[in-house]
């Protein structure tokens, strides 16, 4: 099994001078810790208006950042935003081809549409259309870094003419494609359009073993693929904190993981949110000791306690298991240590066979995969005729009369005209 380390860059009030650029840093150096370590994969979220629960609006820059502090580790988006108002598909595709570029094709590209009202209407997205937007955006950007050029495309939600967009990835066709499951719906959805699950829902062994079930057989017998590679793996996230004394682990990691839980109902579920004014740790601090049990704690104890919970993991079949490690107050030098404790006690038994694991997994599903690959139904490359000239605006100026231009439009004609003029002689 492998395993990530996963970023909302939490930061409840109170709000001091200069604390989002130290939990910025502190999660960089995070990132570079588990990079060392051997942890593989950082995932990041990307939200907006969120306040106190992501602070994570530009999860592009970050990652971006991390590429140049990392070797080998890989950058996650846990998830791209994809419905076309939250990002323009070339924008994004623009984005993942350079963020694998300057990583050394270390990306895996996982998608999205949220379910905040804050970020849905302040972006003016119905919760309906979202789901019709997040598909019709997913294929057209997986075309967009695979095709030279690409053909042009008119949606319900986006349209853009024929252009190349680049750069291109590194990796080929494009990065592993995810999506961001909360439920067995969107499970089948994956499994039947060759995604990844990056499965956000807190749940148990027994559950996590009928997920991961359900997804293998309607891979194997439905898929056909929304991109032009198949990525059969799925990942779960758990609470962290390993300390050698059970008691230091809760101490260290329950509050942060909790105010986690709390931060996500509130801003999905029942919170009332001024903005800039709501406190939301407030909130939770004054209802901590009333809250229910919801759940997803076992990730927080000792290296054998944390080992029982993972190998329960394993056994269903999970490929990844992702740490919410940074959540609500918990300190720097806490995550560190836990990180680095796991990765001397716990990890090295699950990384010792994970290879030969992998391989015949993917020897066993490769019938399917070819048949599902078969199943796919391509948009045809533009023959070269049929491929638009894009005429430069100055083609217009050049015809325009005199009398409509001013004196700088005149003077840039003549010397477009001269540039002109010295391209023919030399061609």
């Amino acid at each position: 099994m492998k395993f990530g380390i996963f970023y909302e860059h939490q930061l409840p009030r109170p709000w001091a001078e200069g604390s989002e650029q130290k939990l910025f840093h502190e999660a960089l150096d995070q990132v570079e810790l588990a990079d060392r370590l051997g942890i593989d994969y950082a995932w990041e979220v990307e939200h907006h208006f969120l306040e106190e629960y992501s602070h994570s609006s530009a999860p592009e820059v970050f990652l971006g950042a991390a590429s140049q502090r990392t070797k080998q580790i890989r950058l996650g988006h846990g998830i791209v935003l994809m419905p076309p108002p939250y990002n323009h598909p070339a924008r994004v595709a623009e984005r993942i081809a350079t963020l694998d570029l300057v990583s050394n094709g270390r990306v895996d590209f996982g998608t999205g549409e949220s379910a905040s009202r804050a970020e849905l209407e302040g972006f003016g997205i119905t919760p309906e259309q979202r789901r019709a937007m997040w598909q019709e955006a997913v294929e057209q950007v997986a075309n967009m870094l695979l095709m030279d050029p690409y053909p042009g495309y008119r949606g319900t939600y986006f349209s853009m003419p024929c252009r190349n967009v680049v750069p291109k990835p590194v990796q080929k066709p494009h990065p592993p494609l995810w999506v961001a499951c909360s439920n067995r719906d969107t499970i089948r959805l994956a499994a039947r359009l060759g995604l990844g699950v990056l499965t956000f829902a807190f749940i148990d062994v027994t559950e996590a073993k009928k997920w991961v079930d359900e997804y293998y057989t309607i891979l194997k017998q439905e898929c056909i693929p929304i991109g032009h590679a198949i990525n059969p793996n799925i990942a779960m996230v758990t609470s962290f904190s390993c300390h050698a004394d059970a008691g230091e682990a809760r101490a260290r990691g329950l509050d942060g993981f909790q105010f986690f839980q709390f931060a996500l109902a509130y801003h999905y579920g029942f919170g009332k949110h001024k903005p800039g004014r709501s406190n939301i740790w407030e909130r939770y601090m004054a209802l901590r000791e009333t809250l229910p049990n919801q759940g997803g704690q076992r990730g927080i104890g000792t290296p054998q306690q944390l080992r029982e919970h993972l190998h329960g993991f394993a056994n269903a079949g999970v490929d990844q298991v992702i740490f919410i490690q940074q959540g609500g107050k918990n300190r720097h030098e806490h995550i560190c240590a836990s990180l680095e404790l796991f990765a001397a006690q716990i990890m090295p038994e699950f990384k010792e066979h994970e290879e030969e694991r992998q391989r015949r997994k993917l020897e066993a599903l490769a019938p399917h995969l070819d048949a599902a690959m078969q199943r796919k139904q391509c948009i045809p490359e533009l023959a070269d005729d049929d491929i638009p000239v894009i005429e430069a605006y100055g083609f217009a100026i050049a015809e325009a009369d005199d009398a409509t231009l001013d004196a700088g439009t005149r003077q840039r004609r003549e010397h477009m005209r001269r540039i002109a003029e010295a391209a023919r002689h030399g061609s």
